[in-house]
């Protein structure tokens, strides 16, 4: 059965189109936010500034990113508005990015520190207000009414201060959140036991321990809350800690420049140590310089070996734990770590350029866009608050006006989760009652509803998982660009792979050479430095033996023949005939032409050259055709060098014998004045894990393709080696029919993620559902893509699939534990339990369950790490 991939037809579904001048985007650290509904209020604020286009607040690293038009945004004056509105905040533009991040790490240690001292108060206060319950008469003092007043009024005034005064701030700002539920739950439950104090004819019962408890159980869980954020965010934070401080500068051209030295003063600056070198600050290097690296110091910037030889430690860029081998000409990333030997380098790329700074600039931008499954969290959350305060003026009223009426039983006792202050009248002439007025028991339910409700909850869903799983991509080298990419992964049902450097190694060897030069102007007398190679029939890759050579077939020589290279020079066996002088020749000529393509093809042509070593013949006026080929001026005849299409289209004729000897191969016609000269067969190899990859790819239940702009005999074969069928090779497609070979895919209601590494693929990648660009391809490859791959292996392809998809699982668990938790716990507290099982949820209680709510969605997220341990 023959093997016949597919072609793509001309007519196919639009091209999405890639905007050319994206908007600008600016980035600003907002403190302030305590909610979901805090975040939303933000937002708010930001789209009312004029040229501004969208607005994305991230709740769990507290940063806002501003998509806006060109110019007409003052980030300074942006962050002025937000601060005047309660939420302090500061830009990331310009050169002050680095020190802003390292002021709001400081801020942020500094919030941690401060509500473990709040914490620490709140506990004190109550364990003595539960050893005022379990000692009772014990401890006369304990349990005395007025000292209960005491700690209540103490937590207030200390621990709930903030808590309290931001509340009311909030809600004098229009933008209620949940330290305003809180706050006014906690008021609420001390004003209503005063009362109780100073009026006891009311018969109403104090629950002084209430705002005690209720601001202990916050602050607890705030602090965890954050203790966990923090952990969620430690992959960034030491990926950040990886951009060097100090770079020694050299200079290179001095003879006395001694690698071996590694006697450095301490703690040094900008000061001259040694006429060699002088320390000076990583992120004033200039491109060009030279820099001395030592054993166990960073590589300060991106750069290039120059001398010496060492091994470099990659691990937190590429996430490979073993160190790679460094010598001369060899790249290297700042960030890394120089394990053995002493080194010059000279860099490449500086400050915001680096590896290791774009890294930190992709999980930054990742961590603050949004999966669009939050889309229904952030509606809900903006108007939580408000949803909130009015459910519960409705449970005050039901229950005040008509529940105690309905079911009169629910104030003959305390409910089994009640936690009253029966034991806290000892020692007073307050008389103890075992039942609740109407009013008391309608406002505790009415407060339980308020500090029940979890706004955090909702806001927290997203963004701690896409921490998390951004997290450990980045430590794995694999970088996700954001929520809204998870999405897609998450809905992907096929794959499809680029062919040449992608699922094979790129690295092209050249097989065939099978010059014609007929009826052309081309002086093969020409001196010609050949070496010692293989005559015009033979093939690099082994056809040997009684063949019959493209120099017999050319003459058109039949069996027992004298073949055509050794009757142009009588010459015996061992002999260096023409037929070498014009398999050299056409080589010099397509070389010539292929010195102004950057392409694996050029490459293995120029290589071949030049280890036969040919001098390359003077050209200009190169001319590249993306999917074709490339022509130049060669001794100023025009020569076209490209595949069987492009001289079709430059009036060549190609045989169809030449065509059949190449089968499986790349073929490169090399064409002059409308006339043949001849072709050269390259082929390449396929990569090491590509096969395990696909088959991986295949047992997650995703269809894997190939598309190549290579012919449909070399693909099969790269087809056949991996298993796909017909049905899923795309070859001989063009790169701007390559975007419409996924357009096609994705009007058959396929989500299709692309694989590639060139420049030939970015349209592709901006195309698919999901681009996933190899960090070794080119730099607008790696720009196009949503996903990179930072250690250039296909298992990473699978690696980073699992990984979105697991994420996105975790985000969809948080949000169904946050929606739910909200669903059901405010009904409860609100007292539906009451009639049927006697079940009261007191303020205190409730706001335990709130504030352990959104520890339990932050922890949730971290156990996503448990999935992809090393």
């Amino acid at each position: 059965m023959q093997f016949l991939p597919k072609t793509i037809p001309e007519i196919q579904p639009e091209i999405i189109s890639v905007k050319e001048s994206p908007p600008e985007l600016v980035t600003f650290d907002v403190g302030g936010m305590k909610c979901a509904g805090c975040a939303k209020a933000v937002e708010r604020q930001l789209m009312q500034y004029s040229g501004v286009i969208s607005a994305c607040v991230n709740l769990a690293v507290e940063v806002a990113t501003v998509e806006c038009q060109p110019g007409t945004v003052d980030a300074e004056a942006l962050a002025k508005k937000l601060t005047d509105n309660g939420f302090p905040s500061q830009s990331r533009s310009g050169e002050n990015q680095w020190e802003a991040e390292a002021t709001t790490i400081e801020r942020r240690q500094q919030e941690i520190r401060q509500q473990i001292k709040q914490l620490t108060i709140a506990l004190i206060l109550i364990i003595l207000s539960g050893l005022g319950h379990v000692l009772g008469t014990k401890a006369p003092i304990l349990s005395n009414i007025w000292f209960h007043w005491g700690l209540a009024t103490l937590a207030l005034l200390l621990p709930g201060r903030p808590i309290i005064v931001d509340g009311c701030r909030s809600l004098w700002r229009n933008a209620p959140n949940m330290n305003t539920l809180v706050a006014l739950g906690a008021v609420t439950a001390y004003t209503a036991s005063n009362a109780a104090l100073l009026f006891p004819r009311m018969g109403w019962e104090c629950f002084f321990d209430e705002p005690v408890m209720l601001l202990g159980f916050i602050l607890l869980g705030k602090t965890l809350e954050q203790q966990a954020r923090r952990r969620a965010a430690s992959a960034l934070q030491a990926l950040m800690a990886l951009q060097p401080v100090k770079a020694r500068l050299v200079d290179f051209k001095l003879p006395s420049l001694d690698l071996r030295s590694e006697e450095l003063p301490l703690n040094s600056t900008s000061e001259v140590y040694d006429p060699q070198y002088i320390e000076i600050p990583a992120d004033r290097v200039r491109v060009g310089e030279w820099l001395q690296v030592l054993p166990g110091e960073k590589i300060p910037v991106d750069g290039e070996i120059c001398e010496g030889k060492t091994t470099i430690d990659e691990s937190m860029l590429t996430g490979e734990s073993m160190p790679v081998l460094k010598q001369p000409g060899d790249t290297v990333a700042a960030g890394t770590i120089n394990k053995s030997g002493a080194v010059v380098m000279r860099a490449t790329r500086t400050g915001k350029e680096t590896t290791v700074a774009q890294m930190v600039a992709l999980v930054q931008a990742a961590q603050t866009r949004k999966a669009p499954i939050q889309n229904l969290a952030d509606t809900v959350a903006g108007y939580f608050v408000y949803g909130v305060m009015a459910i519960s003026v409705l449970t005050f009223l039901f229950w005040y006006f008509a529940g105690t009426h309905i079911w009169p039983s629910v104030l003959l006792g305390q409910g089994v989760m009640d936690m009253g202050h029966g034991a806290m009248n000892m020692g007073n002439e307050l008389p103890i009652i075992h039942y609740q007025s109407p009013l008391l028991l309608s406002l505790k339910l009415a407060i339980a509803v308020l500090v029940i409700a979890c706004p955090c909850a909702l806001g927290l869903a997203t963004p701690t998982a896409i921490l998390v799983g951004s997290g450990i991509g980045a430590e794995r080298g694999l970088l996700i660009r954001g929520g809204d990419v998870l999405e897609r992964v998450h809905q992907l049902d096929t794959v499809v792979f680029d062919k040449t450097g992608t699922l094979t190694t790129g690295n092209l060897t050249l097989t065939d050479y099978l010059p014609v030069f007929q009826n052309s102007e081309w002086d093969l007398n020409s001196d010609i430095n050949v070496g010692n190679k293989q005559d015009v029939g033979s093939t690099i890759d082994g056809v040997s033996g009684n063949r019959q050579d493209a120099c017999s077939t050319i003459d058109g020589v039949s069996d027992n023949r004298q073949d055509a290279c050794s009757t142009i020079d009588g010459a015996s066996d061992n002999r260096q005939d023409a037929c070498s002088t014009i398999d050299s020749k056409l080589l010099q000529i397509a070389a010539a032409v292929e010195r102004g393509a950057c392409h694996p093809i050029a490459a293995a042509i120029l290589l071949e050259a030049q280890q036969q070593g040919l001098p390359l013949l003077a050209a200009e006026d190169f001319c590249t055709e993306p999917g074709f080929g490339v022509s130049a001026l060669v001794e100023g005849r025009r020569v076209f060098a490209g595949n069987a299409e492009w001289m079709k289209e430059q009036g060549v004729a190609v045989a169809t014998e030449l065509s059949g000897s190449l089968q499986g191969k790349t073929a490169v016609y090399v064409a002059s004045g409308g006339v043949l000269l001849g072709v050269i067969g390259l082929k390449d190899t396929l990569r090491q894990d590509a096969k395990a990859a696909v088959e991986r790819l295949r047992g997650m239940g995703l269809r894997v393709m190939m598309l190549t702009g290579d012919t449909a005999s070399a693909a099969a074969v790269t087809a056949q080696q991996l298993d796909l069928t017909p049905a899923d090779v795309l070859a001989e497609v063009r790169p701007d029919g390559k975007a419409r070979a996924i357009a096609a895919l994705q009007a058959q209601g396929c989500k299709v993620a692309v694989v590639g590494d060139g420049i030939n693929d970015a349209p592709a990648l901006a195309q698919a559902d999901v681009g996933i660009g190899l960090h070794c391809g080119t730099d607008v490859a790696v720009e196009t893509a949503q996903i990179v791959l930072m250690r250039n292996a296909l298992m990473d392809v699978v690696e980073s699939i699992e990984l979105g998809r697991a994420t996105f699982n975790k985000i969809r668990q948080n949000l169904f534990w946050a929606f739910g938790y909200n669903t059901l716990g405010i009904p409860v507290a609100a007292g539906i339990l009451l009639p049927a099982t006697g079940i009261l949820l007191s303020p205190a209680a409730a706001g335990a369950f709130m504030a352990f709510s959104s520890v339990s969605v932050v922890t949730n997220s971290l156990f996503l790490r448990r999935g992809f341990r090393a």
